[in-house]
């Protein structure tokens, strides 16, 4: 961090020490009624989650909620009106509902919210609004409801203290600047780190919606949305396999081929769509979910897939075969170019976990009507004559 900087957020802490032995801080608005004890408070419900591992929701008489991430941490939301339960371990990290004034820098989370209906609950964004391809949290950004509060690693610390943020809700990626982390804290800012992106079970990625429903006191609302979207997927569950392998894929810069590790998310979709990976036994290297190969290597496993599908988010799209085999001129020898059953992902899809359903829908889709239309939801062909 720079002396500007630096000397910038000592100034604001020192502010911050002087408004809180004054009475002029965040929560001088007013003052919490004390809490029931800890220890008093039964157990309601654990929330049931049939495919998500990555966090855990247990529900406490009069309104409490335990949201548990591992390596993030514990996470108490108090009601609104509410106090602080006596006892509690120092472990757990507080949050006080109402959250309406989050700073979101964990991109992939905004799904969830606008799924919810609840992007207003989001002042401060970690993307800029050319960033977004929900349309709601460009909308939100162009009315100035959402304003830009810095990256995850540079955040705009004068900004989201000025604004009472309430919770900073951030991906993995802010362990590479724990100084970022810290200093959040240090001005009075929860720090959540999500983990949505490490369910290797895409069903289990879209559940992180009850997640989102718990923080925004919408649980009923977000379990009926979850259930809606495995009743839509449930016709899938108990098909027989079409027999069919896909590979999914993008091509860099550089000539190298990036696949998914077959322990990935990405494979499971293929298998739930009816297919099949056509590298059953990839493994990857710590918590990379991708693989890199040769084109070599590629065109030796995957030249007689019966369909390919390009991943759009890191290369961008492709419209047609013709920009497909400007990657790579071996690629025409493929039996899934020369048959036409070469799709591509939106380029909206890695901001889209809530979507995730409609995508398997869509491969169904395309490995079982020889008629499927060119464009999906998720996914469209490319095409022997351009756009």
């Amino acid at each position: 961090m720079n002396g500007p900087a630096n000397k910038r957020i000592c100034l604001l802490l020192a502010a911050l020490v002087l408004m809180t032995l004054f009475g002029c801080g965040h929560g001088s608005e007013s003052v919490a009624p004390e809490g029931p004890a800890w220890s008093s408070l039964a157990v309601v419900r654990q929330v049931p989650l049939a495919h998500a591992e990555q966090f855990s929701l247990t529900e406490y008489a009069e309104g409490y909620t335990l949201l548990t991430i591992p390596t993030s941490g514990a996470f108490l939301l108090v009601p609104e009106g509410r106090g602080v339960p006596t006892g509690l371990g120092e472990d757990v990290t507080v949050l006080q509902g109402p959250l309406d004034r989050i700073y979101l820098a964990a991109t992939s989370a905004m799904d969830f919210f606008r799924a919810l209906n609840g992007i207003d609950a989001i002042r401060l964004s970690g993307t800029e609004e050319k960033g977004w391809y929900i349309d709601e949290a460009k909308a939100a950004m162009a009315a100035g409801d959402m304003v830009f509060a810095g990256k995850y690693s540079a955040p705009d610390y004068e900004l989201i203290y000025a604004e009472k943020c309430d919770l900073a809700i951030e991906s993995t990626m802010i362990y590479h600047t724990p100084e970022v982390k810290e200093q959040l804290e240090k001005l009075g800012v929860p720090v959540l780190v999500e983990r949505s992106s490490y369910e290797q079970d895409p069903l289990g990625r879209m559940e992180w919606i009850k997640f989102y429903g718990a923080l925004l006191g919408r649980l009923p609302e977000a379990e009926a949305i979850f259930d809606r979207e495995m009743e839509a997927l449930s016709p899938l569950l108990d098909q027989p396999k079409t027999g069919k392998t896909v590979a999914f894929f993008y091509i860099s810069a550089t000539g190298t081929v990036i696949v998914r590790r077959s322990d990935d998310y990405v494979p499971r979709m293929i298998e739930l769509a009816g297919g099949t990976y056509v590298f059953p036994d990839l493994p990857g290297t710590g918590a990379l979910s991708t693989v890199n190969m040769t084109m070599e290597s590629f065109y030796d496993g995957a030249k007689d897939a019966d369909v390919l599908i390009y991943n759009s988010t890191i290369d961008g799209e492709l419209f047609s075969l013709e920009d497909l085999l400007q990657k790579s001129e071996l690629l025409k020898d493929f039996k899934a170019v020369q048959t036409g059953d070469v799709w591509c992902t939106g380029k909206n899809l890695f901001q889209a976990p809530m979507g995730l359903g409609k995508l398997i829908l869509d491969m169904n889709r395309l490995l079982t009507d020889e008629n499927a239309p060119a464009q999906l939801t998720y996914l469209h062909t490319l095409s022997a004559g351009g756009n």
